[in-house]
């Protein structure tokens, strides 16, 4: 997706320089306990779980279930608050100079409707994975905080079922 009418509007006025946003991320969960992963565009091909920005006068919840819908053609269920980052990790200067602090609001999920398939424009791929994968990926640097935390999460706060066989 293009940028928002809001934020064009806003880097009409400052350019490149700093804005902090809020966004949203979901850790969405399988019937495994497998964490989906998206293989971000814009980002320079970075994985981390899917999200985006907050827009004017939208609930950040009502934000994550818009992106992934808009991102992956994704139906989620929000199953709880996993927390609210930022700081120095949370800070990005993307490929056009952009720079931007992002305030991420973090909920754990599970698929209502699905399955999840790349938009081709923010999303190239997706995957789900163990917490043990996630080592393997090249990751923005905030993941390092939210990915454990979301697994943490999920297992004190979803009863995954035992895979059949």
């Amino acid at each position: 997706m293009p940028l928002s009418e809001y934020l064009a509007r806003l880097r009409d006025q400052i350019g490149s320089d700093l804005l902090m946003l809020p966004s949203v991320t979901a850790c969405v969960f399988d019937g495994e306990g497998r964490m989906l992963v998206a293989l971000h565009t814009e980002m320079g091909g970075m994985w981390c779980p899917p999200g985006g920005i907050v827009e004017p006068d939208e609930a950040p919840g009502d934000a994550l279930v818009r992106e992934l819908q808009e991102e992956l053609g994704l139906g989620v269920r929000l199953r709880g608050l996993i927390g609210a980052y930022g700081g120095p990790s949370f800070r990005t200067t993307y490929d056009n100079g952009d720079q931007v602090a992002y305030v991420i609001t973090v909920y754990g999920c599970t698929v209502e409707t699905g399955p999840a398939e790349p938009d081709g424009v923010e999303i190239a791929e997706v995957r789900w994975i163990h917490e043990d994968e996630a080592a393997g990926l090249r990751m923005p640097p905030w993941t390092s905080v939210v990915v454990p935390e979301g697994f943490a999460w999920r297992d004190r706060a979803l009863v995954i079922p035992e895979p059949a066989g």
